[in-house]
This record gives C-alpha cells, sequence and structure tokens, in this order.
C-alpha cells in the first residue's frame, strides 16, 4: 500500500481495529491505550480526542508528544517486513504500533510488550 494513503487514514478509522483485534483475543482497549501511551507519549485523554475527530493517522505519529526511546528495542516482522528495516521513519512508527498489538494479541505480558 502506498505509504501516503496510510498517512491520510483517519486514525478514528484505525483505532477501533487496533482495539478489536486485541479484543478478539481477550485482551482490553484499557491495554492498547496504555501501548498507545507508552510509545507516543499522548495520554488516554489525546487518544479519545484523536479518535473522536478528523485526525489522520500520519498526523497521530507525526505529533506524538514523547516518542519512547525504547520503541528503537521493538524488533520483527509485520506484514512480511522487518519493523527494525523500514527506512520511512513515519512508516516505522506505525509499524511499530502494528506490531506492538499483534504481540498484545498473541498474549504476551504487557512488561514483555513495554520493552521493561
Amino acid at each position: 500500500m502506498d505509504p501516503e494513503k496510510v498517512y491520510q487514514m483517519a486514525f478514528s478509522k484505525i483505532y477501533p481495529l487496533l482495539v478489536s483485534k486485541a479484543e478478539k483475543k481477550g485482551r482490553s482497549m484499557q491495554e492498547v491505550d496504555q501501548i498507545i501511551c507508552w510509545l507516543t507519549g499522548y495520554r488516554t485523554e489525546d487518544i479519545r480526542h484523536a479518535a473522536e475527530n478528523s485526525v489522520s493517522y500520519g498526523d497521530f505519529f507525526r505529533n506524538a508528544p514523547c516518542p519512547n526511546p525504547d520503541r528503537k528495542k521493538i524488533k520483527g516482522v509485520v506484514c512480511g517486513v522487518r519493523v527494525e528495516n523500514i527506512q520511512e521513519p513515519l512508516m516505522q512508527e506505525i509499524r511499530y504500533l502494528d506490531k506492538l498489538v499483534d504481540e498484545l494479541a498473541k498474549g504476551k505480558t504487557m512488561e514483555k510488550i513495554l520493552r521493561q
């Protein structure tokens, strides 16, 4: 998929899909929020605001208040691509979130997901 199309997608469309993926595996929206907060520095209220308004997925990551430096420890494959090898910085940020939600859905503990 063209990266620009991904960046232009509405966060309000993506967020419910992330939550649904986690909930189908017995995890919670609060855990997804915890992951997003850890990754980006947003507060839960900020996530809700973005999900209720017309914030693009790209802008959600571009405007992240405090990207966690430990996000660089995230390794692995998402959609057949190793996240640590993604050259486009914004796409790498998006794929980091995909990878963490995948780990949540696979039953990993929050401690391991948050690289603690």
